[in-house]
């Protein structure tokens, strides 16, 4: 929290207690008690907190003090600590009357306010939590306070709490299509690696390259989608393309492994564009693993006309298997060998009747339409991955490249 958000609550605070009117027409000081305050009010005006504070305790100390007297005291002595910095003293003064019948409603949430704040000036994070908390289900969210109390949780490392209330803050903004704060999206990251949640600091990384496009948060993210054991194999490969396109990928064993895997996944025109791209970009086809490039290539080359003079059957025993999975693949190779229209329609279709991850298949047919010169359609069809399985993360980072470059 800012050092400028904290001394307008503190100063807030000093407000309240002074500034509270007696809530009975009956209600007045004695002149002792009376006297003292006047004092303590001087001094405080004098910023000198220590004289203040002897004249509050002299206050306190008269004898017979009526409720209301003892009431005003508390709100002097309140706004001498608050000032004079001793937190310890204010927070047990504002408890004080936060529980008094005599303090309105609103005045009561604002000091709950203020005693938060106190307390995380304090350090003191367990109370400030404590605090925030009863704000929140005595008045409701409130934007300092649930920004204090994520970064509450996070600075005494209760870090489960901390991404349990920031990805229900962020995603409470984002449904509100608003931004979230770049403190927030950073400290949701930090917190999940410190948990060794890999899909959080993915999904934290990605939500930051979304809204902050810096060139630090596209490294950070790609590395956490390469070292990320939770993504599983059927994302391998998008992986490795969306590393691609944003220009990630520059050794010839990434382009060498993205074909191998292109191939066992049945796909093999997907593998020979990989190839060539890298040998378009002089990565492949150098040194002395040239020989062992060459020969790869050609056994794809081979496995495309296989491909192709298969296509017909393998659409046919695709279409009579109970779900679409093995539809999607014909579709996309379809795709690739120039029917888009048709491979697109037979995606279509095998979503329909049912595939084993319908987040993944809605990406493959994302990319496809991409494939296919179909920008715009691809865009929408990414925004409705969902889930939490990486390929929600993968759409993400596809469509930030493909809108940047509109």
């Amino acid at each position: 929290m800012s050092s400028r958000l904290l001394r307008v609550a503190l100063f807030a605070s000093a407000a309240f207690a002074l500034s509270y009117p007696a809530a009975q027409a009956e209600d007045v000081l004695g002149a002792d008690v009376g006297k003292a305050l006047q004092q303590a009010q001087s001094a405080l005006s004098a910023h000198d907190y220590t004289k203040a504070m002897a004249a509050v305790n002299a206050a306190d100390a008269v004898k017979g003090k009526s409720d209301y007297e003892s009431y005003t005291i508390t709100q002097m002595r309140a706004a001498v600590a608050t000032q004079g910095g001793n937190l310890d003293v204010a927070t047990q003064a504002y408890d004080k009357l936060i529980a008094s019948p005599r303090t309105p409603k609103d005045t009561k949430h604002q000091m709950l306010m203020s005693e938060a704040t106190m307390a995380y000036t304090a350090k003191d994070y367990p109370r400030a939590v404590k605090a925030i908390e009863r704000y929140q289900k005595e008045v409701g969210s409130n934007p300092t306070m649930d920004t204090l109390l994520a970064q509450s949780y996070y600075l005494q490392k209760d870090y489960p709490n901390s991404v349990r209330v920031l990805k229900d803050q962020i995603g409470q903004e984002i449904k509100a299509k608003k931004t979230p704060a770049e403190s927030q999206l950073q400290m949701l990251g930090a917190s999940a690696t410190a948990m060794k949640d890999s899909a959080t600091t993915t999904h934290a990384y990605v939500l930051l390259a979304t809204y902050y496009p810096k060139k630090e948060y596209w490294a950070l993210l790609l590395h956490e989608l390469i070292v990320n054991p939770k993504i599983p194999t059927s994302l391998q490969l998008d992986v490795y393309r969306i590393r691609l396109a944003a220009g990630n990928v520059s050794q010839a064993r990434d382009f060498m492994e993205m074909t191998e895997i292109a191939m066992q996944s049945g796909m093999p025109q997907l593998a020979l564009d990989l190839m060539n791209q890298g040998y378009q970009a002089n990565v492949l086809g150098q040194g002395a693993e040239a020989p062992r490039q060459a020969r790869l290539k050609a056994m794809v080359e081979k496995s495309v006309a296989d491909k192709k003079a298969s296509l017909a059957a393998d659409e046919a025993a695709a279409l009579k298997q109970k779900t679409g999975d093995d539809l999607l693949t014909v579709g996309y190779n379809t795709v690739t060998f120039g029917q888009a229209d048709k491979g697109l329609g037979l995606m279509q279709q095998a979503i329909t009747k049912g595939v084993a991850d319908v987040n993944v298949a809605r990406l493959h047919y994302g990319l496809a339409q991409l494939a296919a010169g179909k920008k715009a359609d691809a865009i929408a069809t990414l925004k409705t991955v969902d889930g939490g399985g990486g390929a929600q993360d993968i759409a993400q980072l596809w469509v930030l490249k493909l809108t940047a470059a509109k």
